[in-house]
């Protein structure tokens, strides 16, 4: 007895979901930093400074708890939001030093 299901059409469907959501999480990244360049300006306009680890512990805090309950790895959901701080961080230090 054969699979009902054709496994290349099966893995071209899976990938093409992949794709999607890879699609959609580069657009929401990109919505996140116009969010996070406001922020930045706003920082730099107040000299401000373009860090603050208390936000960032509670922002830690809040996604590995939401990574538990999507059933994701909290450590990969620390180790993406550190990556992305980092930029973020980046981009307001050369906000603040372009004013």
């Amino acid at each position: 007895m054969t699979d009902a299901v054709d496994p290349k059409a099966e893995l071209l469907r899976l990938r093409g979901s992949i794709d999607n959501i890879d699609a959609a999480l580069i657009f929401l990244l990109a919505e996140r930093f116009r969010a996070t360049q406001q922020v930045g300006q706003l920082k730099a306009e107040h000299a401000m400074p373009a860090s603050d680890p208390g936000r960032e512990e509670q922002q830690v805090a809040r996604l590995r708890a939401l990574a538990e309950e999507a059933h994701l790895d909290p450590e990969f959901a620390e180790k993406w939001f550190n990556f992305v701080v980092a930029e973020v961080i980046r981009h307001h230090t050369e906000a603040a030093e372009g004013r």
